[in-house]
């Protein structure tokens, strides 16, 4: 899937927004207040987003990376809820100082098309059957958006998701993931780095 990159204004504003304020810090596991007047732009790590059901379940909805927004004006979901992967930097905008800055606007705007690009990929895993093959697409969605490609060697997904969290993502068990897992490994074409991050060589 090819990415859309932040326009260059966009980018370049943020930097200098960086510059001038205080970032908010939350270690990962730590859930993220998200508020309904405020748009929060991650500017460095990986935060889980999800909703949690009446029965504790939880659903994965996606992942958003640095220069993505989140936050409640931007999602009806509820319970909505966001959980740093891993550490994470975040910085955060009131819902008027977005819509007053022409060039914030347009920047969210586009970050806003990638994560509508990455939430309709992942809802058309749920049409994909047998269930391998949602896992098997979900890794290479995986690997698209959160990949390091070696000129030699697999590439290498820097965000690492738990058995259960990837059973969540495409409606199965942690069982069922465990055990496909297991023959992607068998396969060849999925390995493990020290740090337990995928490696994919397809």
């Amino acid at each position: 899937m090819q990415q859309l990159q932040p326009i260059p204004q966009y980018r370049e504003y943020l930097e200098q927004l960086y510059r001038e304020r205080t970032l908010t810090p939350f270690g990962a596991g730590s859930n993220i207040p998200l508020k309904s007047n405020e748009i929060l732009i991650v500017c460095r790590g990986i935060v889980q987003l999800s909703v949690i059901h009446d029965s504790g379940d939880e659903t994965l909805l996606g992942l958003a990376g640095p220069t993505t927004p989140i936050g409640l004006p931007l999602t009806i979901v509820d319970p909505y809820q966001a959980v740093a992967l891993t550490h994470v930097d975040v910085l955060r905008l009131s819902l008027s100082e977005v819509e007053s800055n022409d060039i914030l606007a347009a920047g969210l705007c586009r970050q806003m098309m990638a994560r509508l690009r990455q939430s309709e990929a992942w809802l058309a895993l749920t049409g994909q059957r047998p269930v391998a093959s949602r896992l098997s697409h979900l890794i290479d969605l995986l690997s698209d958006e959160f990949g390091q490609e070696s000129e030699a060697g697999p590439t290498r997904i820097t965000v690492r998701l738990t058995h259960q969290q990837l059973a969540n993502a495409i409606g199965t068990t942690r069982v069922t993931v465990t055990r496909l897992l297991s023959n992607f490994r068998k396969e060849g074409w999925l390995s493990f780095d020290r740090q337990r991050h995928m490696l994919v060589t397809r």
